[in-house]
């Protein structure tokens, strides 16, 4: 490893693994494809380059030196006070376009690049990263001791060493200005608080969404654009809280990426108000495949019942047809009649009383084989007497007594001494 990937190791922030320089090493943070970096002349057009720091945040500044920067470069820029530490991210004409999604109020914004990062740099900039996560720790205590209803989610320490930002969130207006005393003698930096909404909170936490994979506002998203239940709606999703929010407890970004696809394919789908009417009778909509531009129509306008399952094309020709004052014989295509599917009857060669047999009751004693060849009544005496060896056998055992354990039980215990009760029977008495 050389000097240069050691730096870049070390100013990787995220605490996930080294970040993805020129070389091509895993970013937690996904950044722009530059598609005309081979283009000759790119980096002519403008001097404008995309410098990202800490996590998601972005800044972008003029390249007044001309220096010969390329992605993963890791650079000194103007900060104020001071200067701060980043990496090149982006260079060339895409830089203009990246620039008005950022909507900067004025060119004064755009600050300028110094110089590339040097040795003397990059050891002030390990001390400065070295206590962000006890500031913030210690800041958490601060503002729960002066009683302020807000969270400091993140700190980071600008590279110089010279101020520090405090990331927090509050659902109320928090009148701050005793904190910031009270942090500046505490760090003795420059406080800048700057307040997150919960979804800048999780991009800067990160995390795993419910697909498996890292949340997109951890990984890509730089812009978060407001999402509402009518995205949800247009794709028929069930209005499910617990299944339409995302880590950050806000509706998931995701729910707009194929809200513009939905919208374009439920326009060729018919009304849900129209109701198609046939010879058999008439239909109401029941559900929609949208994509699939398929359509399910039932007899009955609450429940399913004699559904029918026709393209979007068929049920506008059935719409036009009803506007002629025709009705088709089915909802089919040409009219013909719905296909009835018979079931296949399972007991259709089976008889119903097949498990009503007569149960036979077992008898007590071993069953004997039945001699065939004797007579009636000889197999009655017969059975008289095996019935007087039993009676006679169980005699015996009722008049001997048991030995072993079982003697107890059976009535062959001692007499008890009833003197102690006799006793007590002739107290009561007297």
């Amino acid at each position: 490893m050389d000097i240069k990937e050691k730096e870049f190791e070390i100013f990787c922030g995220c605490g996930r693994g080294l970040c993805k320089d020129a070389v091509g090493r895993q970013d937690r943070q996904h950044n722009t494809y530059d598609w005309l970096a081979d283009v000759p002349g790119n980096t002519d057009d403008t001097d404008l380059v995309e410098v990202q720091f800490k996590h998601t945040r972005k800044g972008y500044y003029h390249n007044v030196n001309h220096l010969e920067l390329k992605k993963g470069d890791i650079v000194a820029v103007e900060a104020n006070p001071g200067h701060d530490i980043g990496v090149v991210t982006l260079t060339g004409r895409l830089v203009k376009l990246q620039l008005k999604k950022a909507n900067l109020r004025s060119a004064d914004d755009i600050k300028r690049i110094y110089r590339l990062a040097r040795p003397v740099d990059m050891d002030k900039y390990r001390e400065a990263k070295s206590r962000e996560h006890e500031t913030m720790i210690e800041s958490r205590q601060i503002a729960k001791n002066l009683g302020l209803k807000m969270k400091i989610g993140d700190v980071e320490y600008q590279g110089d060493c010279n101020k520090a930002i405090f990331y927090y969130i509050a659902d109320e207006r928090v009148d701050f200005r005793q904190l910031i005393k009270v942090l500046a003698e505490t760090f003795h930096v420059r406080i800048e608080m700057k307040q997150i909404g919960a979804r800048q909170e999780a991009g800067r936490i990160g995390g795993t969404g419910p697909c498996g994979r890292e949340l997109c506002c951890a990984t890509w998203m730089k812009n978060f654009v407001s999402v509402n239940t009518n995205s949800a709606r247009f794709q028929d999703i069930s209005l499910n809280p617990q299944k339409l929010a995302g880590m950050c407890a806000k509706l998931k970004c995701c729910l707009n990426y194929e809200v513009d696809n939905y919208v374009e394919a439920g326009r060729r789908l018919p009304s849900k108000e129209v109701v198609l009417q046939t010879q058999d009778g008439d239909y109401y909509l029941f559900k929609s495949d949208i994509l699939a531009g398929m359509v399910t129509y039932s007899t009955d306008k609450n429940v399913a019942a004699n559904l029918e399952v026709i393209s979007a094309e068929r049920a506008k020709a059935v719409i036009e047809m009803n506007r002629r004052g025709e009705k088709p014989l089915s909802l089919q295509e040409d009219g013909r009649q719905k296909e009835n599917n018979r079931t296949v009857d399972l007991l259709a060669n089976e008889s119903i009383s097949r498990f009503d047999k007569a149960k036979k009751k077992k008898k007590a004693g071993r069953r004997q084989p039945r001699q065939e060849g004797i007579d009636e009544p000889r197999r009655q005496r017969k059975q008289a007497a095996d019935k007087a060896n039993a009676a006679e056998a169980s005699a015996e055992n009722v008049q001997k007594p048991q030995q072993g354990r079982g003697a107890r039980r059976q009535g062959n215990r001692p007499p008890r001494n009833n003197q102690h009760r006799d006793a007590k029977e002739q107290n009561e008495k007297e």
